[in-house]
């Protein structure tokens, strides 16, 4: 079992099944059992999921003095998550609403109210950094200064960016600059992702980098190695949802990166995960226990 420092967003989620896309206008609707409120959240799912596959997790957010901080701390409790460190400083709490259809396709709006105007205590954070096998510091602001604590204590540092299209881009640079594991995805990448590798780690040196490429897969580069090679999906269930996909694969990885430190059984695992995770509704729905991920790898890649 490794400890998790997570900081990153919680928000209340609400998901819509559609036919498809574009949608066409209908003035009313009544998709029975398609509409469905959750917590979720980039911090949140990856606490879940890390705390589903037996990890220790110290969550640092920022949510609203509200009615759904109720509800979010009513759930971080059934989960076993601490959720001492989830200041509610916000006038209220984050939220998005995400389209989805049969095929996978997905539409995705996020309102993050003024999180991204507000700061984290800092005293809190280098204590819980501390403590941490590996600091996970989500792209939101407030986590941003985070970043420099966690290389003061030389401790691994792993980082999603999601969909960029700069090398250099400036809301994400210091993020890009300090992970030891970078994830991000192929959605708006100007090249492919092979050359985007190469650029990455010529810009920042990232010793192991992972481009997310949807339903072909993943790109694994392993600077040590010279590795860069794309990973194929696996099968495990109907996808459902693909919603929190990313995030899966990234909870996965670094699961078993934490233990034991194998770029290449990180990224299997990483793949039977997100595979089965699809299978459910919302982001944060759907993850494997540590021990049913290692019986699903054994049985697929033996």
């Amino acid at each position: 079992m490794a400890r998790f420092l997570v900081a990153g967003l919680i928000n209340i989620e609400t998901t819509l099944k559609v036919d498809g896309f574009p949608i066409e206008y209908t003035p009313v609707q009544y998709p029975f059992f398609g509409v469905n409120s959750t917590v979720s959240g980039v911090g949140y799912n990856l606490s879940k999921a890390l705390t589903t596959l037996g990890d220790a997790v110290d969550l640092l957010s920022l949510i609203g003095d509200d009615d759904a901080e109720k509800l979010i701390r009513a759930n971080l409790k059934r989960l076993y998550i601490a959720d001492k460190y989830v200041q509610s400083t916000l006038k209220n709490t984050p939220q998005s609403v995400i389209l989805y259809d049969a095929g996978g396709k997905r539409a995705i709006f996020t309102d993050l109210k003024d999180i991204q105007d507000q700061p984290y205590p800092l005293a809190i954070a280098e204590h819980v950094v501390n403590m941490c096998d590996m600091a996970v510091i989500c792209n939101i602001n407030f986590s941003r200064p985070m970043l420099e604590i966690a290389k003061q204590k030389n401790k691994l540092i792993a980082t999603d960016v999601h969909a960029i299209s700069q090398i250099d881009d400036p809301y994400n640079r210091d993020y890009m600059a300090s992970a030891t594991i970078l994830f991000q995805s192929h959605e708006r990448l100007p090249v492919s992702p092979e050359t985007w590798a190469k650029w990455m780690y010529e810009a920042y040196g990232t010793p192991i980098i992972v481009i997310g490429l949807g339903a072909d897969g993943a790109l694994l580069a392993v600077h040590d190695d010279h590795f860069v090679e794309r990973i194929s999906t696996v099968y495990t269930r109907p996808v459902v949802n693909t919603i929190g996909a990313g995030d899966a694969l990234f909870s996965a990885f670094i699961h078993e990166y934490a233990q034991t430190h194998d770029v290449y059984h990180s990224m299997r695992s990483a793949m039977v995960f997100a595979s089965y995770k699809i299978g459910g509704i919302g982001g944060a729905d759907g993850f494997l226990t540590g021990d049913e991920l290692k019986s699903r790898v054994k049985q697929i890649y033996s």
